[in-house]
């Protein structure tokens, strides 16, 4: 398509004034960055991205992420010009209540937004996950024609670099030579606090040079300079490159280069003298020349036609077993699972680190497109599965080395979430989850089936002390909305935790213990899916209900008959899922709590929460402080987790 310099001028000019229009309407938003961006979007859409507004799930689309997420303006201004479902009247409700356009990028939410940014650094890290994914899809569909050949791109600024997630990311991104990913840095040196100047003063080329990539810098308001250097970051295909484009934010504007301009809408006066700088109109509110909307129209007719002649090489060669390896990948099917989980009958004991590693070489067999890895936990979180590639410079695979790097594997595997096709998984001791925190809330908000392998899961974890003890992780993952906290008793509970995560709608959170749990014979173990059951009854109703989960299940158990032989009747209920226990009936959940019984929870972490199921007076056998270094045996007759002093307290609690 031929599309002259001034014509791409008038088009980002266009989408300068719906941005800027959007953002007065609500009189809430970001308008520096939407203005200062302009000729990079406008380049990127009507010059160089593949997609089709009609099929947004396209398998070989560009993928567009706009990490800068506070400037979701500009990118709904975009979508509206390029023919994507989003009308004038959602760009007027920008930032309102049920709206497609709301503050900043969700996905799933608003046709043509490839991921939830808004958290600085995420939408940076996500793109280097969708970029990974794109050439591990790659591999097993280009054998006959070049299926999946798209490129990632990321918008970013000063904010996302400035995050130490994306230092962690580049690393990687660089290290993998991933070089369908291209960045295009909004290097504007403002930051909210004024000129970045006053907390920065690094060489953003030389640091992303140090970790491989491609480096180019223009000017970001020049629209050629901008196309000569993506098509040059295209040719490059062993690196990821990073376009460093000198932009003035606001530009344009009044505001030009002012900090204020970041996160204050314009008064009416602004956006007047703005539309009469850029040759807009100035008594016409989300304006859009017929000749702008010709542009798009053309471009999306000849992607249209791409993306015609893509579907039918598709159809041509992804056929028989390619078609089958397709569906897996797309339509995945865990129904089948449940018959090739490992068989524990003859196991008397075994970590449910070293039961959750068994259960990932089963899935590996059953499930092609399972990928992940730890933060160099591997030997101790049982998350490599021997015989099935892996990653390392300038290569990917199944087995995803992601280094120390914490913050950036779980964002990257949300970014591999996003994409499709895979199901991705993370791993590291459970303390660290702290360090992934950002990435596992985002994964909730979007509904990613992303799966987080924890292992080290208490203060079982002994000898390494306070600092590698879990104590309140427990709670401040509970409290995480659509997040699936699973802590399984047993190896057949870990069993069905991993059919569980694969099923749920959503992230989910596997906690695993270092030390050997004893594989318990009730045979019930499929009750996790309905988040707690009976794993332990007495004949008559209970004088004590014993609520536990984990490793304190099996303790529970062992203290229940030792009660029995002083004649107190105990229940012991497993409860490895408070989310899935929620989504039971009332009647489930009263045959499982009975109503106006005593409770005990034992549990070796912070009692907070339990009170929702055992009551405000019930006794709680919990850990409410950071533990200490010291072998688990010991910790546990010290903090009174061992099955004697269990029922020791709950006999004490019952006079």
């Amino acid at each position: 398509m031929n599309i002259s310099k001034d014509d791409l001028y008038l088009a980002a000019n266009t989408i300068r004034g719906l941005a800027m229009d959007s953002v007065t309407a609500a009189d809430s938003g970001h308008p520096g960055m939407p203005l200062g961006c302009a000729e990079i979007a406008a380049v990127l859409w009507l010059k160089i991205m593949n997609y089709n507004p009609d099929q947004p799930a396209w398998a070989n689309r560009d993928r567009f992420v706009l990490s800068a997420g506070h400037g979701s303006a500009l990118l709904y201004s975009v979508l509206h010009l390029a023919g994507y479902n989003i009308g004038i009247d959602d760009l007027r409700n920008f930032r309102r209540l049920g709206s497609k356009t709301p503050g900043h990028p969700e996905y799933g939410h608003t046709p043509g937004v490839e991921t939830t940014t808004g958290s600085l650094g995420q939408g940076f890290a996500n793109a280097v996950g969708m970029a990974a994914a794109a050439k591990m899809l790659a591999e097993n569909f280009n054998s006959e024609k070049e299926l999946i050949s798209h490129y990632v791109y990321v918008l970013a600024g000063d904010g996302d670099l400035m995050e130490g997630i994306s230092h962690e990311a580049a690393s990687l991104a660089g290290h993998w030579g991933l070089g369908n990913l291209i960045c295009v840095y909004d290097s504007n040196s403002i930051s909210i606090e004024g000129d970045t100047s006053i907390a920065e003063s690094g060489d953003t080329a030389k640091r992303f040079e140090s970790c491989g990539w491609h480096v180019r810098d223009v000017d970001g308001h020049d629209v050629a300079s901008i196309e000569e250097a993506v098509l040059a970051a295209r040719s490059v295909k062993d690196r990821p490159s990073i376009i460093i484009a000198r932009t003035k934010i606001a530009k344009g504007s009044p505001k030009e280069g002012s900090a204020e301009s970041h996160g204050t809408p314009f008064k009416k006066d602004e956006v007047a003298a703005t539309k009469r700088a850029i040759g807009l109109p100035e008594d016409k509110e989300f304006y859009a020349g017929d000749d702008v909307y010709a542009m798009f129209k053309k471009r999306s007719a000849e992607l249209k036609a791409l993306y015609e002649d893509w579907n039918n090489d598709f159809k041509k060669t992804v056929t028989g077993d390619k078609l089958e390896l397709w569906k897996k990948f797309f339509e995945t099917d865990t129904a089948s699972l449940a018959g090739q989980m490992p068989d524990w009958s003859g196991t008397k004991e075994i970590a449910t680190r070293s039961a959750g590693g068994k259960v990932l070489e089963a899935l590996f067999k059953s499930l092609p497109n399972i990928i992940g890895g730890s933060a160099d936990l591997a030997p101790s979180t049982k998350t490599f599965v021997k015989g099935f590639s892996e990653s390392g410079r300038g290569a990917l695979g199944r087995n995803i080395h992601f280094g120390i790097r914490e913050h950036a594997m779980a964002a990257i595997q949300n970014g591999a979430a996003c994409y499709g096709g895979f199901i991705p998984y993370c791993s590291t001791f459970f303390v660290f989850m702290d360090y992934m925190r950002p990435s596992i809330r985002i994964a909730a908000i979007s509904g990613l089936k992303v799966i987080y392998v924890f292992t080290h899961d208490s203060f079982f974890v002994g000898e390494d002390g306070p600092t590698h003890e879990p104590v309140e992780h427990l709670a401040a993952a509970r409290a995480v909305p659509n997040l699936n906290v699973i802590r399984p008793a047993d190896a057949n509970e870990t069993n069905e935790a991993w059919l569980s995560a694969l099923n749920f709608n959503g992230p989910s959170l596997i906690c695993l213990s270092r030390q050997d749990l004893p594989v318990i014979k009730s045979g019930g173990a499929a009750g996790l899916h309905r988040g707690a059951y009976i794993v332990r009854d007495c004949d008559a109703a209970p004088d004590i209900t014993i609520l536990a989960s984990g490793s304190e299940v099996s303790a529970s158990i062992s203290a229940a008959s030792i009660l029995e032989s002083s004649r107190i009747k105990a229940r012991v209920v497993s409860f490895p899922s408070w989310l899935l226990f929620e989504a039971q009936d009332e009647k489930y959940r009263a045959s499982v709590l009975q109503p106006g019984g005593k409770f005990a929870v034992v549990e070796a972490g912070r009692a907070m929460g339990w009170e929702r199921y055992a009551g405000a007076g019930a006794l709680f056998i919990t850990l409410e402080h950071f533990g200490a270094s010291a072998p688990a045996s010991e910790l546990a007759e010290r903090f009174g987790f061992t099955p004697e002093k269990i029922a020791a307290r709950i006999i004490e609690y019952l006079k």
